[in-house]
């Protein structure tokens, strides 16, 4: 319980820390003077910069230990938002608040955590763990956004980011607590696979693909959604304050919707349950379109959408390890990650884009809306059996 108490505490600071960054659009772009689209570049930059070290650091977690790569992170994650808070030119901006808070969230996010649970948690508790740990990260949202928005209008944005440049090296003596036996001592770990073989046969296999494709829509939704939909309901005159209680209803019923897709995921078949997420997005969201714009409408669709908003990660995570094993189960998560990833530069960049082209945002509501249909589609034909691999098998994939 010990690794999953400090897991879900970083999950918690890391996730509850960049779930507010939208809060701080309108304060830079009119600071700075910038477009939309700049900003929403940096934060697309900083979600491909996630995913694509998120791989690198779910292979360093495997191989020396989640230990070392989450003390990188918390450096990592400091510097970013100091560098966010002090850049002064669109290209400084997107290598810090972009590039160096997205390497930084590889290290310190689900890839890294749920690896250290998949291999400390036996199977039959494993996706009720992976919920608990999400809908830690949702508890940040919930508790970090309201701090976040007080910071803000009380500090001023860049001070506000360097308080929480401070808060993210509590990670550091967090991450004390989730060494793992055996790493780092020159202990030998023990692998069916190689790197490249365990590669060879995820990529190979049908459903992994699927799943990556599902989970390029989750990221394209909630990233848009998080970082614009502040800036949407303050184009249609509802106050700031609304779309901070929007954010945080949004973390606080995500807490429950995560941990019940852990729960579900140990009782039902865990390609159901996504296809049902995704397909209760689309809805979601047309219905919010359709309905006449008040704060309560707002609180309505955040805490619907919230339930809906992180389940996807632990029935997605578990069926991952539950095909392949946990030996490689880091580097696997990051590479599905990347798709979300991959899904979320997609959706904060089209949404500034089409915003400053259009003036508005309804083209990537819709597109949204129509992605959560296709994801649906393609989650049921998953295969969540354990994957067959005799010596023949794995010989072959080298």
């Amino acid at each position: 319980m010990q690794v999953l108490a400090c897991g879900a505490a970083i999950v918690t600071l890391s996730m509850g820390i960049r779930h507010g960054f939208g809060l701080w659009l309108q304060p830079i772009t009119q600071a700075q003077g910038w477009t939309r689209e700049t900003f929403a570049f940096a934060l697309a930059i900083q979600n491909l910069s996630w995913g694509l070290f998120g791989i690198f650091a779910g292979m360093a977690a495997d191989r020396f230990g989640a230990f070392r790569v989450l003390l990188v992170g918390a450096v990592l994650y400091a510097f970013g938002l100091m560098g966010m808070a002090l850049s002064s030119t669109p290209l400084l901006f997107s290598l810090t608040a972009g590039v160096l808070i997205g390497a930084a969230q590889a290290g310190t996010t689900y890839a890294v955590i749920y690896g250290v649970i998949g291999r400390q948690i036996p199977a039959e508790r494993r996706s009720w763990a992976m919920g608990v740990a999400a809908a830690a990260g949702s508890f940040g949202q919930f508790l970090m956004v309201p701090v976040e928005g007080w910071l803000i209008s009380g500090f001023g944005w860049q001070q506000a980011l360097l308080v929480l440049a401070a808060a993210a090296l509590l990670i550091m003596p967090l991450s004390l607590y989730l060494r793992e036996p055996g790493f780092g001592t020159g202990a030998a770990q023990h692998r069916e696979q190689t790197i490249v073989q365990a590669l060879r046969e995820a990529f190979g296999y049908r459903s992994f693909q699927l799943l990556m494709a599902g989970y390029f829509v989750c990221g394209f939704q909630v990233v848009f959604i998080g970082v614009h939909m502040p800036s949407y309901l303050k184009d249609h005159g509802l106050s700031p304050q609304v779309a901070s209680y929007a954010l945080a209803l949004i973390g606080l019923f995500n807490v429950f919707g995560t941990y019940a897709a852990g729960v579900l995921g140990q009782r039902l078949a865990k390609r159901h349950i996504l296809a049902f997420i995704y397909l209760a997005r689309a809805v979601v969201i047309l219905v919010f379109l359709w309905a006449p714009l008040t704060p309560m409408s707002v609180y309505v669709f955040s805490a619907v959408m919230g339930v809906l908003w992180l389940s996807t990660v632990p029935p997605t995570n578990a069926v991952v390890a539950q095909i392949f094993g946990v030996a490689h189960l880091s580097m696997l998560g990051g590479f599905v990650f990347f798709s979300h990833q991959i899904g979320s530069f997609m959706g904060v960049w089209l949404g500034g884009l089409l915003y400053d082209r259009t003036g508005s945002y309804d083209v990537v509501w819709y597109i949204a809306i129509a992605l959560g249909v296709f994801a649906a589609l393609i989650n049921l034909p998953v295969r969540e059996s354990a994957i067959r691999r005799g010596p023949q098998r794995v010989a072959a994939s080298a």
